[in-house]
């Protein structure tokens, strides 16, 4: 598996050979693509050949294109993510409903659990014990709705009391673009397991192509939003997303030591497995540090 992120933001042509991606611009760069793990094209000046696009699919990189404003607005994604993705899909299309039902519950646990102890971390102390309270009241599917209350005390406590999720300024614009690219990175891990990211265990809008990838990466987010409030000053420039980009090969705590990316994937092999075989008794789920 590749380690390296890449972001091309020059005018430039994008081809590859000899397993190297080619970008030719005032200068010549050549990087194997064995090497790259996630790809972003943050400028519309950019052109790849058809070659490129298919070598790219091939490795599994994830490809992400941005808009003029050089926001994350789609990506590159193969038919194939497996030698036996119909068998996969086969299967995703059966997974009980108990179990999907334990897993969704299980994954808003650990959100909720990831999100206090980052309060925690960050000197909110009486506010991480009302968030340790509402994950002590969740019940199956959470049908109490304790994640959305979780998140109101979670998000006014980091960025002050008169926040909210769906306004217009900097922190937003921030923690918009960083969880764009987690879910690309997690998109990536569902493919590679053969499943699609329409059919969601809890996420179920139609109109959502990214449903089980919204699902999967709840309980990542907390990596986002602890850079987000220690830069809730900044404004979202280039260097501010480079960052954001980067925090995929942060280093992080899975198990043992590892870059965040190859957290994502071990976390979301382990709950396509427990799906699969009907148990979740040996699941693994991100314990944020």
């Amino acid at each position: 598996m590749g380690w390296r992120g890449v972001v091309v933001e020059s005018p430039c042509k994008i081809s590859a050979g000899g397993n190297y991606l080619i970008i030719r611009g005032d200068e010549v760069k050549k990087i194997h693509l064995s090497e790259i793990y996630y790809l972003m094209i943050a400028s519309p000046a950019v052109s790849l050949t058809g070659v490129a696009l298919c070598e790219l699919n091939r490795n599994k990189i994830k490809v992400v294109f941005c808009d003029e404003r050089h926001t994350p607005y789609g990506e590159l994604a193969p038919y194939y993510g497996s030698h036996n993705c119909a068998k996969k899909v086969r299967q995703q299309a059966e997974w009980k409903k108990d179990v999907m039902q334990a897993v969704n519950t299980a994954v808003i646990a650990k959100k909720i659990e990831n999100q206090a102890r980052l309060l925690k971390k960050c000197g909110f102390e009486e506010r991480a014990a009302m968030l340790d309270g509402y994950l002590a009241e969740l019940e199956l599917d959470d049908v109490t709705n304790r994640e959305g209350l979780a998140a109101k005390v979670y998000f006014n406590s980091l960025f002050g009391m008169g926040f909210v999720r769906d306004e217009n300024n900097n922190v937003n614009a921030a923690l918009n673009y960083g969880y764009a690219v987690l879910l690309s990175c997690v998109n990536r891990e569902v493919v590679v397991n053969g499943c699609i990211t329409q059919l969601g265990i809890n996420h179920c809008n139609e109109f959502n192509e990214f449903n089980l990838s919204c699902d999967l990466m709840e309980p990542f987010r907390v990596v986002v939003d602890e850079y987000v409030y220690h830069n809730r000053q900044r404004q979202l420039d280039k260097d501010y997303k480079h960052e954001l980009t980067a925090l995929l090969n942060k280093r992080v705590r899975a198990g043992c030591e590892c870059d965040f990316h190859d957290a994502v994937g071990a976390v979301v092999k382990s709950v396509l497995d427990a799906l699969n075989c009907g148990s979740t008794a040996k699941m693994k789920l991100f314990d944020f540090v």
